[in-house]
């Protein structure tokens, strides 16, 4: 007889809590059980999804809804507060990025999980993303890798930073270094390994927020890597995660590259999946280049891939794919590259 399905709430129905509970609902080895959110539209997507709806984590609690997971999709301050709750009561957590605002935090939420027979795991979730998986795959043929450069840089609207957004206007929680740079840092760790010094310098500033609007930034592998990174959440462009893999529903897709690896032995840039080698003949400017486009394999969404997995871990039967740890080491290396735009100097990472 087959497993009954995991059952999971979702807390927070702003902009991500949505995208969880349809990966939920598509998902056969998960149920979703309820949402928690006091947001004002949370009745009518609790009406949509057919499912109760708590405007508390205690409510929830107090009620006779006991779900076994829960997805952790509010604002960045919370996530360690709340995550200690679920997690107390017995309930594992899959936890939006960042896992913290800071550091200190985090590394306290990591204690707490050690103490906890519940699961915890980071929603990184483009670890999941095709492209990510079949870049992975790709980077062994580059021949030892020497250098990167990456883009994020996009426009967000106005009303991104109203009402429930009203925190990503704050320094401390809020600003693309931290939401939006953190991603692709777990990313390039995941691809390259560990990060260990970085220098940044902050891009002009048009909206006025405390928050900062993007960075340059310098970075530093523990293979002897070296990479560059625009961060930029203000700027009409097509480079970015987003609009080049069509990952989000709301941001149109272009194609347009935003990582280009360089190895010894050949380039690689996504998501085109463009690989420029000599082809086994002299490396050398005067030769011309063979360009080939690698296979990317369709796959489910990377939120769908990524509940899937966590219903693993909820059963013990496999460890997470971004685990807490993975998560702090992102979160260090985003707190390093804010420390470097503030204080003009390279910081460095222990490993």
């Amino acid at each position: 007889m087959d497993d009954p399905p995991v059952s999971f709430a979702v807390i927070g129905t702003g902009a991500i809590g949505p995208r969880h509970a349809a990966a939920i609902n598509k998902t056969p080895s998960s149920r979703l059980a309820c949402l928690v959110g006091p947001n004002p539209a949370a009745k009518a997507i609790a009406n949509e999804f057919d499912v109760p709806l708590f405007h508390s984590v205690a409510e929830m609690l107090a009620s006779s809804v006991k779900p076994q997971a829960a997805v952790i999709c509010t604002p960045n301050h919370t996530h360690v507060s709340i995550s200690k709750i679920l997690l107390d009561a017995g309930i594992s957590v899959l936890c939006e990025k960042p896992i913290a605002s800071s550091l200190a935090d985090a590394k306290e939420l990591l204690q707490h999980v050690k103490h906890s027979e519940a699961k915890f795991a980071v929603g990184h979730h483009r670890r999941f993303n095709r492209y990510a998986r079949a870049t992975k795959a790709a980077l062994p043929s580059l021949g030892r890798v020497v250098a990167v450069s990456g883009l994020w840089t996009i426009h967000k609207p106005a009303d991104y930073f109203e009402g429930i957004g009203e925190w990503r206007k704050d320094a401390a929680n809020g600003g693309p270094v931290l939401i939006n740079l953190v991603h692709d840092v777990d990313v390039l760790q995941y691809l390259l390994g560990p990060i260990i010094r970085v220098s940044a310098e902050e891009t002009i500033k048009q909206r006025n927020f405390d928050a900062e609007e993007g960075a340059a930034v310098l970075l530093r592998f523990q293979s002897g890597c070296v990479g560059t990174f625009v961060v930029a959440d203000a700027v009409p462009s097509p480079h970015s995660f987003e609009s080049g893999t069509g990952e989000n529903p709301i941001v149109p897709v272009t194609g347009m590259d935003f990582y280009r690896f360089f190895g010894t032995e050949a380039s690689l840039s996504v998501p085109d999946m463009k690989r420029w080698s000599y082809d086994g003949k002299e490396k050398s400017w005067n030769e011309r280049l063979k360009e080939e486009t690698l296979l990317v394999e369709d796959s489910k969404i990377p939120f769908e891939l990524q509940i899937e997995q966590f219903v693993k871990v909820v059963k013990g039967l496999e460890k997470p794919t971004c685990s807490g740890e993975d998560a702090v080491r992102a979160l260090m290396v985003v707190d390093a590259v804010k420390k470097a735009m503030k204080e003009g100097v390279g910081i460095d990472i222990p490993c």
